[in-house]
């Protein structure tokens, strides 16, 4: 007979085990999001998927928080995250030590994550935006590739958080 799993059936980590496992080679850069629930969510799944770290941005909000806490489940305190006021400096940083920089962001020159190959020998950092206004202007040029998800319905758009967990998926699997 089919059951649904208890949480100890589950055989998952616990925080200390979680920092020491090796990590899939993706950071996360959170710019300039507003919703706490949408930073919530991203700790949540980069959890889930052994994300290396998530950066946050500008006005992005910073853990310790409670409405932040209800999304992520503790997940604030197994996966590693700094805060960098200027998205730019985050990108330079993060080039500087080999990572290539993915904007989720329709562009025009922007690449159906389907038809992009991703390469088990780089390391990625991959850039979600502003609920409104999507990665800021002045971090473009300093983005290596555009990548968007393929939407068929009349919404030009996605939840950050929904948007980071399927980009985080696609990356997992190819990463892992």
């Amino acid at each position: 007979m089919v059951h649904k799993l208890k949480l100890e059936e589950l055989n998952r980590i616990d925080v200390e085990t979680f920092k020491k496992v090796e990590k899939i080679p993706l950071i996360v850069i959170l710019d300039n999001v507003r919703s706490m629930h949408n930073v919530g969510a991203t700790f949540r799944t980069a959890d889930a998927f052994l994300i290396e770290k998530i950066i946050l941005c500008g006005i992005t909000p910073q853990p310790p928080h409670r409405e932040i806490h209800k999304a992520a489940l503790g997940a604030t305190e197994s996966v590693d995250w700094a805060y960098e006021n200027d998205i730019n400096t985050a990108i330079r940083d993060l080039k500087s030590q080999g990572f290539e920089i993915i904007g989720i962001e329709q562009t025009s020159n922007s690449t159906i994550i389907t038809d992009f190959t991703i390469d088990k020998t780089k390391k990625y950092a991959l850039i979600l935006g502003n609920e409104v206004e999507g990665i800021s202007d002045g971090a473009l040029e300093n983005i290596d590739v555009f990548l968007e998800i393929p939407q068929l319905g009349t919404k030009h758009s996605l939840n950050v958080s929904v948007c980071g967990g399927l980009v985080m998926w696609e990356f997992t699997k190819a990463l892992k």
